[in-house]
């Protein structure tokens, strides 16, 4: 199967210091993929690559083509992207947020369509959001914002939605909530990769990506022993990985479950 993001030797420079060194990396079609590390690692700095975002050298495709052959628009109707710590519209209605998301299907200055209205409202129920679809973002907490914006990325329907840190901000219930978003989206077909903190929400993806030092050290299904082992490395062997009530969570090495 063509995989939905593929990167061969990439590397990205922020001014004279080198942050990824020749990654070689295919995201498979159809699954979530987690990417984990330790501070400093480079995981933003590879999603946002894999997105377009940063200038890079080195070979880059998406869904079996170069990026480099994606026009603005369409590359921005297959791929959807939550960042961190996104600022900005704080005046913007939450709806009319959400609705930023539907401008690649618009034509130029052509307005939001009872399609587009009708989609939005879809998200923001999904995300749990619709309540304050009247008020101004600069006006919601940081869980209530958060949700905002994933609505926003889920509005694309692109088949690939990249987030960084989404579960920022969002309580546990919430932070469920999510996970079941993004098995809905792979369900469906789509393609997740995510920047998570959070080791045990990571090990719950279908594959995880591990880094260190602005490499790739491992990347394997989130089940695999190896995967474990690589995981407890990069943090100095300061975690290690569990069995609980059907699942793998990462706990510091001195407590056991």
């Amino acid at each position: 199967m063509t995989p939905a993001l593929e990167a061969i030797g990439l590397q990205v420079r922020l001014g004279p210091r080198p942050v990824l060194q020749g990654i070689d990396l295919r995201i498979a079609t159809g699954r979530w993929t987690a990417i984990a590390g330790p501070n400093g690692a480079g995981k933003t700095t590879l999603l946002k690559a894999l997105a377009h975002l940063v200038p890079a050298e080195g070979g880059l495709h998406l869904l079996g083509r170069p990026a480099a052959q994606w026009k603005h628009r369409e590359r921005a109707r297959a791929l959807a992207w939550l960042g961190q710590n996104e600022t900005g519209a704080e005046d913007l209605r939450a709806r009319d947020v959400v609705l930023l998301g539907r401008l690649p299907h618009q034509p130029w200055l052509g307005g939001a369509t009872a399609d587009d209205l009708a989609r939005a409202e879809a998200a923001m129920r999904e995300t749990q959001c619709w309540d304050w679809r009247e008020r101004p973002l600069g006006e919601l907490s940081g869980g209530e914002r958060q949700r905002v914006l994933l609505a926003r990325a889920l509005v694309v329907g692109a088949p690939l939605l990249l987030m960084d840190e989404p579960l920022a901000n969002l309580d546990p219930p919430h932070q469920a909530d999510w996970m079941a978003i993004v098995r809905r989206h792979v369900a469906g077909g789509g393609t997740a990769v995510s920047v998570l903190h959070e080791l045990t929400m990571a090990l719950q993806a279908d594959d995880l990506v591990v880094m260190d030092r602005g490499r790739v050290v491992h990347h394997g299904a989130c089940g695999e022993p190896a995967t474990h082992e690589a995981l407890a490395a990069v943090f100095g062997r300061r975690i290690r990985v569990h069995p609980l009530a059907g699942r793998w969570v990462a706990l510091p090495e001195s407590i056991d479950p």
